[in-house]
């Protein structure tokens, strides 16, 4: 099979592209592979993923614990950068069943006497509430269990626990896996092969089945475990892949619990197997996963962030076509008089001569401007793509592996932005533009990286499956060094080469003293950030689940709306607030129009906190809390340069804009 995540993919995805551009009615979703079809008979493997828990964020190895192991050995499944990164350790299980075929209770392994620090270390992996994740062509198992506040109602989840713990204290491991395996029988050729086709590129297509005839697709994983108590004797001569004969087995009540975990005592692991026939088709297989729910919710979001877009742009059309242009008529009238009526001009107008003066610490600022822009794009780029399902689920590590790469890429925008800034800044002096441009491809990267390597440090110390490889730390190194440093010092050396932007008016040697004000403008800028925090705290909420519950996001187009909401309040903000500082023959609007917008990561901070204290309340552990505290951190940051760079970008354009109306002797 050619999966859709290899070199095929970008030809193909072009072709998707002019086919959807051309004949939208007959678009479809693609999730990432073609349809692997299967005969009767032919055999399926599934495959095991890390253990993972909701409680604790230290993915471990499946096979750190007692499991059955493949006949012939463990094997690992090829894995991606992104799957690396976010701990997926894919590798085979024994698990092995044949198309269409049911079966009877089979028998699958038998340990030996559970040593006491084995037996200790499964009762600490229950207590954490770890899930097994099984795959199978793909798809993780979904397992669905009845909501005890609403028994009509199922939820449902992807993997199944390792075991439980019993009211009586005492522990039970869920050793017999009751699996059914939806198919769907392929007629013919599908809509996928007939657009291959076009394209010259049928011969790609390749599945069990041959060319003829359609076969069956696996459309659906479903698992219901149990505990079931072996008797030990009837099995010991028992060879795996052997039919047992268990009533406890054939009943599989999850409800009841049998298998104990106890030292020195043996643990017996079977598993049975159903087909059952759908009518899910192939492309909508994914459609249980991704359905997140709470569409409302979004659509909520979305209008609450449009009614304060507007409003805020409506104040913002006021100061331009109300204010400012009555202003300018004051300060026409008045100029073209007596300089004792000149005398009578007040607020924004007195501080032309001071507007454009170079801001303390200038190359920091110019240095996060251009980290921001990097970030920014980097976010709506994947954004984008994830939107247009090129970064399918079934793709693992797809849209990680996207992320990366595109802030890669983009550090020729960082070093561009940061260089073109310092020369605005300095009025076309460009000395010291080197410096800006090293400084900028190592500023946010640095500070990921440290943060990075301390948690990977910590995750190595723990043994968990989330510690990124050696070899792969040192390739993410090379790639930041070899790739993305020169990337950034080019785009520094474009915008060296590039005119700058001129200032319409001329800057006085002496500084103009700013009057002293009421109140601190730092007050305004802080509160300012609730707004672009009020655009996206909803959407917030469903990423931070996703990150940390393990729930799947892909409402990605509601996403790519609220991204561009967020970044038009963060430049009405900014402009705002510029526009009042100014007022108050205050020039100082370079680091406030950077953190008018971007204190909505205050905000981000004080949410995660909220989410730690309620959501997450079950978190176990000081690891799984340093690993929140870190990448929420990051995020903040991440979120603060992004905006920052928009709000500072709005208010250069708006200063810019004003003041080149005002003509001076």
């Amino acid at each position: 099979m050619a999966p859709l995540c290899t070199s095929t993919t970008i030809p193909f995805l072009l072709i998707l592209l002019i086919h959807s551009v051309h004949s939208p009615a007959a678009a479809f979703y693609l999730p990432g592979s073609y349809p692997q079809r299967y005969r009767p008979g032919d055999t399926l493997a599934a495959k095991v993923n890390s253990l993972t828990s909701p409680s604790s964020k230290l993915p471990y190895p499946y096979y750190s614990l007692p499991f059955c192991t493949p006949q012939d050995g463990v094997r690992h499944a090829a894995e991606s950068l992104g799957e690396l990164l976010l701990g997926d350790r894919i590798e085979t299980s024994p698990y092995r069943f044949s198309m269409l075929n049911n079966t009877t209770p089979l028998f699958l392994c038998r340990t030996g006497p559970l040593a006491p620090h084995t037996a200790e270390l499964i009762k600490s992996r229950i207590d954490d509430a770890y899930q097994v994740n099984l795959l199978l062509d793909t798809l993780p198992v979904m397992r669905y269990v009845k909501n005890p506040i609403a028994p009509d109602v199922l939820l449902r989840s992807t993997g199944f626990p390792v075991g439980v713990r019993a009211d009586d204290g005492e522990y039970y491991v869920y050793n017999h896996l009751k699996l059914t395996v939806l198919v769907n029988l392929q007629n013919g050729t599908t809509r996928v092969e007939t657009l291959m086709a076009t394209a010259d590129g049928a011969e790609l297509i390749s599945f069990n089945g041959g060319k003829e005839g359609g076969g069956y697709a696996v459309v659906g994983f479903e698992v219901v475990p149990c505990s079931v108590d072996h008797d030990a004797a009837a099995v010991k001569d028992k060879n795996m892949y052997d039919e047992i004969a268990s009533k406890a087995a054939a009943g599989c009540d999850p409800s009841v619990v049998g298998m104990r975990v106890q030292d020195n005592r043996s643990l017996v692991f079977s598993y049975e197997v159903t087909f059952v026939e759908s009518s899910i088709e192939w492309p909508s297989r994914w459609d249980a996963y991704l359905e997140m729910g709470g569409a409302k919710v979004h659509w909520f979001s979305i209008l609450n962030s449009i009614v304060v877009v507007a409003f805020l742009a409506a104040i913002v059309l006021v100061i331009l076509l109300r204010t400012v242009r009555r202003d300018l008529a004051q300060y026409e009238e008045l100029g073209s008089e007596s300089g004792a009526q000149a005398d009578e001009l007040a607020g924004w107008k007195l501080v032309a001569g001071d507007v454009f003066r170079e801001p303390s610490h200038p190359v920091l600022l110019c240095v996060l401007v251009g980290d921001g822009v990097r970030i920014l794009g980097m976010g709506v780029v994947t954004i984008v793509f994830a939107a247009l399902g090129f970064m399918s689920p079934a793709c693992r590590g797809a849209l990680v592996t996207g992320m990366l790469c595109f802030y890669l890429v983009l550090g020729v925008a960082a070093g561009y932005t940061a260089v073109a800034v310092w020369k605005a800044v300095r009025q076309g002096d460009i000395a010291g533009w080197k410096s800006v441009a090293w400084r900028a491809s190592f500023a946010f990267p640095g500070v990921g990286f440290a943060v990075f390597t301390v948690l990977n440090c910590v995750l190595w110390y723990n043994g968990s499956t989330g510690a990124v490889p050696f070899l792969l730390f040192l390739v993410i190194l090379l790639m930041w060094f070899f790739v993305s440093v020169p990337l950034t010092l080019a785009g520094g050396l474009i915008a060296s080469r590039v005119r700058h932007i001129e200032f319409p008016v001329k800057t006085n040697k002496i500084a103009r003293q700013v009057p002293a004000a009421q109140c601190s403008p730092w007050v305004f800028v802080a509160v300012a950030g609730t707004l672009p925090f009020g655009t996206l705290f909803i959407e917030l909420f469903f990423i931070m689940s996703s990150l940390w519950l393990g729930r799947v996001y892909y409402v990605f187009g509601f996403l790519l709306v609220v991204l561009a909401l967020l970044v038009t309040v963060c430049a009405e903000v900014s402009v705002v607030l510029t526009y009042m500082g100014l007022c108050v023959e205050d020039w100082r609007w370079w680091w406030r129009a950077f953190f008018a917008s971007g204190s909505v990561a205050l905000y981000i901070l004080g949410y995660a906190v909220y989410y730690l204290l309620f959501d997450l309340h079950s978190l176990a552990g000081p690891v799984s809390a340093a690993l929140y505290v870190g990448y929420s951190l990051l995020m903040a940051l991440a979120v603060m340069l992004a905006t920052g760079a928009v709000g500072l970008g709005a208010s250069f354009c708006f200063v810019h804009y004003l003041f080149s109306t005002v003509k001076l002797d």
